[in-house]
């Protein structure tokens, strides 16, 4: 029997064994980072230590890294202001915030798409604007310095860090209403004390990930994910790859076969050992056509007939080959059920 082959990592990737031994390390610290004593010192420069790990990450300067619960939370900060503009095929986290108001309103603008893999060609619109770059950490070059945005938000999951902890990235001298209020920790915008094992196994993956990307890992991986789209185009050519010949993510490719609904596809591959998703996880469990495929202009029909693949660095060429065998040996039997 083969293993199962893990192919949903735009959903969330597997903890990295260096955030695993940081956050090992970081429960052995007791002290509260706010407290001034040896141990709260201690906890202090767990958390300054990963605060820096993400600013070189992501590009930006330690100060401007608000550590939080996700990037769920971080885009909450959007509340604060009047109006809120945002693009149409962005994340839901950022959607849900969109609303009319007084004044000069805020964007919320994504930066590399988590569902279809697209990366933003437009430059960003004058701000202020924040940016999502969930799923650009680590897979693509960035750097928040040039970017032109006010804002950012970050998860620490997307890039082999646990789950539960991100960063509102604010520029130096921008002022932002207080994510959550209270006792005044993270500078002021984020109280709460810090979750320093969740924070310390973050910058950890976050240095990890700028390492595997300037040594070229994500090269592997996009090679491999052109393997798998040539090889699932040959074997069925009336399929779309969505966003193809423009600049995607290295590990996504999301894939209409027109007469198969994507979660129908799903299970089928599920129960065939691989793990793949028709959207974003976030929202992937509603039946519906996806909203950013209609949102780039294909019609409902074709959006429900949508499949998410996302690659890894630990993804095998073997293991995509094997997929395509199987996922168009699949499409061929629900074409014929359905002639």
């Amino acid at each position: 029997m083969r293993e199962r082959v893990y192919l949903d990592w735009n959903a969330t990737t597997p903890l990295r064994a260096e955030a695993r031994a940081a956050m090992i390390a970081a429960m052995d610290v007791a002290g509260n980072p706010s407290s001034v004593h040896a141990e709260g010192r201690a906890a202090r420069a767990l958390v300054e230590k990963a605060r820096a790990q993400v600013a070189a990450a992501v590009g930006c300067k330690p100060a401007e890294v608000v550590f939080t619960s996700g990037a769920t939370e971080a885009a909450a900060v959007l509340r604060g202001f009047g109006a809120v503009v945002v693009e149409p095929t962005a994340h839901d986290c950022l959607m849900s915030q969109a609303r009319a108001g007084q004044g000069v309103p805020v964007l919320g603008w994504g930066y590399a798409n988590n569902e279809t893999g697209v990366i933003a060609e437009a430059p960003v619109p004058e701000g202020p604007v924040m940016l999502d770059i969930v799923q650009a950490v680590g897979k693509v070059a960035f750097s928040f310095a040039w970017s032109g945005a006010e804002m950012a938000i970050v998860s620490a999951h997307k890039f082999g860090g646990p789950k539960g902890v991100g960063a509102l990235i604010v520029r130096d001298g921008f002022e932002v209403p207080p994510v959550l209020t209270g006792g005044g920790q993270e500078m002021g915008r984020r109280a709460g004390t810090e979750n320093i094992i969740g924070i310390a196994g973050m910058g950890a993956a976050a240095e990890a990930a700028a390492r595997d990307l300037a040594d070229g890992v994500w090269d592997q991986v996009a090679e491999f994910r052109n393997i798998l789209e040539t090889a699932l185009s040959a074997s069925a050519n009336n399929t779309i790859s969505v966003g193809k010949g423009g600049p995607r993510l290295p590990n996504t490719l999301n894939l209409i076969a027109p007469g198969w609904k994507g979660e129908t596809q799903v299970m089928a591959m599920d129960l065939a050992g691989f793990a793949i998703s028709a959207g974003s996880a976030c929202s992937s469990g509603k039946v519906k056509a996806s909203r950013v495929l209609t949102a780039m202009g294909f019609d409902e029909g074709l959006a429900a007939q949508a499949i998410r693949i996302s690659l890894g660095p630990i993804t095998t060429e073997e293991q995509v080959l094997h997929f395509a065998d199987v996922w168009s040996a699949q499409y061929a039997k629900a074409l014929a059920r359905a002639a």
